[in-house]
């Protein structure tokens, strides 16, 4: 991956993660992040995620690895997959938002 194709990645992620690190990590601790998404073994792998964007966000940008790079634009992907899905009417306790949230993106605050 060259440093385009990075600063490419890490400008979409800090456009698509809008939570700072203390809010998701907070957000992390709650029963409705811990009752949404698929898992295998207990955690969902959104939740799974989220511990890894906030371990990310706290990574100087020239200290992230290839693989934060590649779970950033996963992220991203995510993201923006799960935005275009937003179901009608409210959601602020919707499953819909507390997945993205597990990614690190609240919905609301694009309201």
């Amino acid at each position: 991956m060259d440093r385009n194709e990075k600063d490419e990645i890490y400008d979409e992620f800090y456009d698509c993660v809008n939570m700072q690190p203390k809010e998701l990590e907070e957000w992390l601790e709650t029963e409705e992040s811990k009752s949404v998404g698929d898992s295998d073994d207990g955690e969902s792998t959104g939740h799974k995620s989220g511990r890894r964007i906030v371990e990310i966000k706290r990574t100087n940008k020239d200290e992230l690895t290839e693989d934060q790079f590649e779970h950033m634009n996963k992220v991203t992907n995510y993201i923006s997959r799960h935005l275009a899905q937003r179901p009608d009417g409210d959601v602020e306790d919707t499953d819909w938002r507390y997945s993205l949230m597990n990614w690190g993106h609240d919905p609301l605050k694009d309201d």
